[in-house]
């Protein structure tokens, strides 16, 4: 059985090597490695190709077949899973059975994620929060009000949101105070982190949730990398629900990506004279997101069920007081 699962484990290495070589090809996006896998079986057949089967391939010309076939690609990948194992990162790739479902649907997601920490990515219900960075105690508190009824209603839940300042975090603090699983969805390689104001919350998360990204190590929080890693947060849930917004902005383009994928938008409605209640306002005039004003609403119009045992859990705690407790209640409450 030992050497079975050595031999099992070096075939399991070699086949990550060309996965991850695949995603680093440059110019070669997600849609196109679909295409390669298709002609050629799989990642590892696509780095067997010839060079003129290569460019036989329909929008695959001489220069992307000299990146395919470049000795570097593959050393980089080497290194690469000397990393991830290292640091005990799961490189999750498009067919593997791990692969979050609700992701796979996408046209456009990427065929490889890496992750560090555990969770169900494939749990009965996952919703995305989002919104300004510069969020607003109106904001805040709604924000997390929401997330902490959801998780006393409804059973076997995910929130997902991008780690960012404002809505993002307290949207990720406020499931773990809940103690339900979140999924921090990050614009750069798990090298390093940012902001690196979050890193204790992030460390935490990896031990209640996970971290995850497609960029490999070495990546940097670019500003570009940030709108890529949108249509992952609005991909791996089924509804994205946006609670600050100005009129431009990552929470828009995310919305808008979760519109393009058949997923529900949902928002909250805030001030018609808040500069960052605007964008929220004008999804919910445009008919884009149904208003959301608590998890009630949340969970009206994604048609989710309460969960009875929670809820009488929830109720049980709130009613049961010690004897000093209720002297005490009784003496506040004497006209």
């Amino acid at each position: 059985p030992t050497r079975w699962y050595r031999r099992r484990q070096r075939q399991m290495c070699i086949r990550d090597r060309y996965q991850i070589a695949l995603t680093m090809a440059p110019a070669i996006g997600p849609i196109t490695a679909r295409k390669l896998i298709k002609e050629a079986g799989s990642a590892k057949g696509v780095f067997q190709l010839t060079r003129a089967s290569l460019e036989n391939i329909p929008g695959i010309g001489p220069q992307l077949s000299a990146s395919l076939r470049a000795p570097s690609l593959l050393e980089k990948a080497a290194r690469e899973l000397e990393f991830i194992q290292k640091y005990q990162i799961a490189p999750l790739f498009l067919d593997d059975q791990e692969y979050p479902k609700r992701l796979k649907e996408c046209e456009d997601a990427p065929i490889l994620i890496y992750v560090r920490g555990k969770t169900e990515m494939d749990a009965s219900r996952i919703l995305s929060v989002v919104g300004t960075r510069r969020a607003s105690s109106y904001g805040k508190e709604r924000c997390r009000s929401i997330v902490l009824e959801l998780s006393e209603r409804i059973e076997d839940l995910v929130i997902v949101s991008g780690l960012a300042f404002g809505i993002d975090i307290i949207a990720h603090r406020a499931a773990l105070e809940a103690g339900i699983p979140t999924l921090a969805v990050l614009g750069h390689g798990l090298h390093t982190l940012y902001p690196h104001a979050h890193r204790e919350t992030a460390k935490r998360i990896t031990s209640q949730g996970a971290l995850m990204t497609d960029f490999p190590s070495g990546m940097g929080p670019e500003r570009n990398n940030f709108l890529r890693r949108n249509r992952i947060i609005a991909g791996m849930a089924d509804a994205t629900l946006v609670v600050e917004s100005a009129a431009s902005g990552g929470a828009l383009i995310t919305a808008a990506m979760a519109s393009s994928y058949q997923r529900d938008v949902l928002a909250v409605p805030g001030r018609t004279t808040d500069d960052r209640s605007r964008g929220c306002n004008r999804l919910i005039k445009e008919n884009v997101a149904a208003m959301v004003e608590s998890a009630e609403d949340v969970i009206r119009h994604l048609n989710w069920k309460d969960n009875e045992s929670l809820m009488q859990k929830r109720s049980a705690q709130q009613i049961s007081f010690t004897n000093r407790e209720r002297q005490l209640l009784e003496l506040m409450t004497i006209h």
